[in-house]
């Protein structure tokens, strides 16, 4: 049986940010880690539901466009905001742009001379551009999957064909670059910016900014899905938060919705699929410093078990155990 979602209220916002480690931790300890779940969980149906009511409020939208940072949980929110937009009557299609990202030997470098997969031209713009066409039109259309194991870009016989009641949901972090969509009418796209927007405070003073949020979900998923080491996610951030700032912050004004995807348990949680691995960063290397002060972010809490979290979670992207196909 789903618990019964409990609102826990403090006396003011401010006691809340004062004790909201406390509040985490006591849930954690006094067998009530079930309630916490349940709280971040119904924040974010909360969300998704009011968002997939105003898409199918406005009757011209065709495509609905969800992006926002590295490690915001776009693909599960696209997951999740299909099956509410189907309670809505709607027909949506969803579908990553990660699937169109150039070869690893086609990708654009940067000024160091590495791939750059942050820029909007690490996608294949000109083959996207004719995919969308075509799907727009009615065509069907043989979708690529990107390969992030080999950096290869695969076709597997899976085939996409749209119809007139059909909503088209694409996730990506240049989902709302209009470079993209140019050739889609603005009164029929949706924009949706998605990230952690909440971050967690230690005592009232010092915060764990959300960024650190995203790294840690994003170590997780590199441990498990693409063979990378925590040293190796560290080492690679500052160029995936230039890219960030560059690419696809400056879009977020244009959002016609904002989707906070940070998670009140998600740190307890997340301390248990990381914690262990970043011990082994070595102390002579540059890395060693950040995964000291990651380190010492997750010592405040309290861990988590994954038993607690549902499938349907966002944060189970990350760690594992999803039951939609998120890599």
């Amino acid at each position: 049986m789903e618990p019964e979602f409990i609102e826990y209220h403090y006396p003011t916002l401010e006691e809340k940010e004062r004790h909201i480690v406390a509040y985490i931790n006591e849930k954690i300890e006094s067998g009530k880690a079930a309630e916490l779940v349940a709280e971040g969980e119904a924040y974010h149906a909360q969300q998704i539901e009011r968002i997939a009511a105003e898409i199918s409020s406005r009757y011209p939208i065709r495509v609905v466009l969800l992006a926002g940072p590295s490690s915001s949980g776009k693909t599960t929110s696209s997951c999740r905001l299909c099956l509410s937009l189907l309670e809505h009557g709607k027909k949506p299609v969803a579908l990553s742009l990660d699937n169109w990202f150039l070869e690893a030997d086609k990708a654009p470098l940067d000024a160091e001379g590495k791939q750059d997969y942050e820029s909007v031209y690490a996608l294949d713009l000109p083959q996207l551009d004719e995919d969308l066409r075509r799907m727009i039109a009615g065509e069907e259309v043989e979708l690529p999957v990107f390969n992030f194991l080999t950096g290869k870009r695969e076709y597997n016989g899976d085939k996409v064909k749209l119809h007139r009641d059909n909503i088209l949901v694409m996730e990506g972090i240049h989902a709302l670059n209009p470079i993209l969509t140019e050739h889609i009418k603005p009164e029929n796209k949706y924009k949706i910016y998605a990230a952690p927007m909440s971050p967690v405070s230690l005592d009232g003073e010092h915060w764990i900014p959300t960024y650190i949020h995203r790294l840690l979900r994003r170590m997780s998923r590199d441990l498990r899905t693409r063979g990378k080491s925590p040293q190796d996610t560290i080492a690679l951030w500052q160029s995936v938060r230039d890219g960030e700032a560059k690419w696809i912050e400056p879009f977020k004004a244009e959002a016609d919705a904002l989707f906070d995807t940070s998670m009140v348990y998600e740190l307890p949680a997340i301390r248990l699929t990381v914690e262990t691995a970043l011990q082994t960063v070595p102390a002579a290397s540059a890395e060693y410093e950040a995964a000291e002060r990651l380190l010492f972010y997750l010592s405040f809490f309290e861990p988590l078990q994954s038993s607690f979290i549902p499938r349907t979670s966002i944060l189970r992207e990350f760690i594992g155990g999803s039951q939609f196909n998120v890599g």
